[in-house]
């Protein structure tokens, strides 16, 4: 019986493995090594008041309190890959889930800009 879990354990792990979407939330430092990161969209989906007091390089504001996140959403390019971080990862979350409804397929949740600027990735003001 302990075969069989474990055929149907490698079996679930290479099916998964092979699927070409991904929904997941990274920690800072797997962010950074990401493969795709340099090919990717970084967006802060915090209010225009909390990205002007401090974001990431090279992140676009879409704000998802106000709804410019969701107006945007259709005007994006599906096949790109995406990571969202907002204040704690909470709103950011709720972004990728709504992405992943609208059909996109990479888009990755980066948590919360604190701990990303804590972890040493590169902030602007």
């Amino acid at each position: 019986m302990k075969v069989n879990h474990f055929f149907l354990f490698i079996a679930i792990t290479v099916f998964s493995a092979c699927q070409p979407e991904s929904f997941t939330s990274l920690t800072p430092q797997t962010y950074q090594a990401h493969p795709q990161k340099s090919e990717g969209v970084l967006i802060d989906v915090r209010t225009p008041e909390e990205f002007a007091a401090g974001h990431l390089v090279e992140a676009q504001n879409s704000d998802w309190r106000g709804g410019e996140f969701t107006e945007k959403l259709e005007h994006l390019d599906k096949s790109k890959t995406y990571y969202l971080y907002c204040a704690t990862g909470n709103r950011s979350g709720q972004a990728m889930q709504k992405m992943k409804e609208a059909g996109f397929k990479n888009v990755f949740n980066l948590g919360g800009y604190q701990q990303l600027k804590e972890a040493g990735l590169k902030t602007q003001k």
